[in-house]
């Protein structure tokens, strides 16, 4: 089911970009309307799935490691098995790209083994899966923990400022006990889950998993993300670009791409290229001539390679199978 959003929905989800848990009375005030209102338009929104908020720890703080994965698959197996690898909890950001033979894939690994067993073991004895290559993420310039919101959105300086006023300053991360994972697990369902039902769940007091969710939130134990339906994203065309950049330009040309409105996530890999990026337009047009004029004026920059989407099968934890 298409969802058409209007601009009161869009400054919703542009408002728990910012904070996945703010309180609808307090989105209500930025956005000047009514809490009932944001309530209702936030429950139909996630009925439908065209909005979901989901909890996930930073890789950094937890030690995870990240793996971009290509998959070279023959074109009438590609869905299916884009499909089974959605289902798995440690991948994200599933697409098809290139005519529908390659499937890109963010994976969470706890260490090499684990990658190993994915990369080494499963794919490449999967059926019809024709080559595959993985590049570790060494250094996230924009996206993921640290900025999980869009740069696009409608909600001015101010009333940005207004919502992340609220959110906890950084702070050492806590040790983990039993009560930590379970709300982690929890909010992997449903990021908006309330004090009083995590505290049910968790056979544990409200005011316990208010002090709970601060301390992990406040040390990167906790971050928010939110997932919109793709035919409801504004910039429909998501393309992935492959930078093969001079390693004294590497951090430089990074930090330029994590300026770039039209880029929700940039990062510094191994392989063959050394820069990802995810880029949002609205057309072809547009993607040309961001390629001609930003990316072209990048320091450093050797080669481009471009990956246009096809189809978001899993976005950071929606699974999106075909109708």
């Amino acid at each position: 089911m298409v969802v058409e959003f209007d601009d009161l929905d869009r400054g919703l989800v542009h408002a728990l970009q910012i904070d996945g848990r703010a309180p609808f009375r307090r989105i209500a005030e930025v956005l000047e309307v009514s809490d009932q209102t944001v309530a209702r338009r936030y429950a139909r929104l996630r009925s439908t799935q065209a909005l979901r908020v989901i909890g996930f720890s930073d890789p950094a703080v937890v030690g995870d490691d990240q793996w971009m994965v290509r998959a070279r698959c023959a074109p009438d197996a590609a869905p299916e098995i884009a499909d089974a690898l959605a289902r798995r909890p440690d991948t994200s950001w599933i697409s098809l790209n290139s005519g529908g033979t390659e499937i890109t894939c963010s994976l969470r690994a706890r260490d090499s083994a684990a990658a190993g067993e994915m990369l080494l073991t499963r794919l490449p004895r999967t059926p019809r899966v024709l080559d595959v290559s993985a590049q570790q993420v060494l250094h996230v310039f924009y996206g993921g923990a640290h900025e999980p919101f869009t740069k696009l959105g409608p909600l001015d300086e101010g009333q940005v400022a207004s919502l992340a006023v609220h959110l906890p300053e950084p702070a050492p991360a806590p040790r983990l006990d039993d009560v930590d994972r379970r709300i982690l697990r929890l909010l992997r369902e449903d990021g908006r889950a309330s004090v009083e039902d995590l505290a049910r769940d968790c056979g544990s007091s409200a005011s316990t998993v208010r002090r709970r969710l601060h301390d992990l939130r406040a040390g990167g134990l906790l971050y928010l993300d939110v997932d919109v339906s793709p035919e409801s994203h504004d910039f429909p065309m998501r393309t992935m670009l492959y930078l093969t950049v001079l390693p004294a330009d590497l951090d430089a040309a990074g930090r330029a791409l994590a300026a770039h409105p039209e880029v929700p996530f940039a990062a510094a890999t191994t392989g063959r290229t050394n820069v990802y990026a995810s880029v949002a337009s609205p057309d072809a047009p547009s993607l040309y001539r961001y390629l001609t004029t930003r990316v072209a004026a990048l320091p450093g920059v050797q080669g481009v390679e471009t990956a246009p989407v096809i189809r978001t099968v899993k976005a950071a934890g929606t699974h999106y199978p075909a109708r």
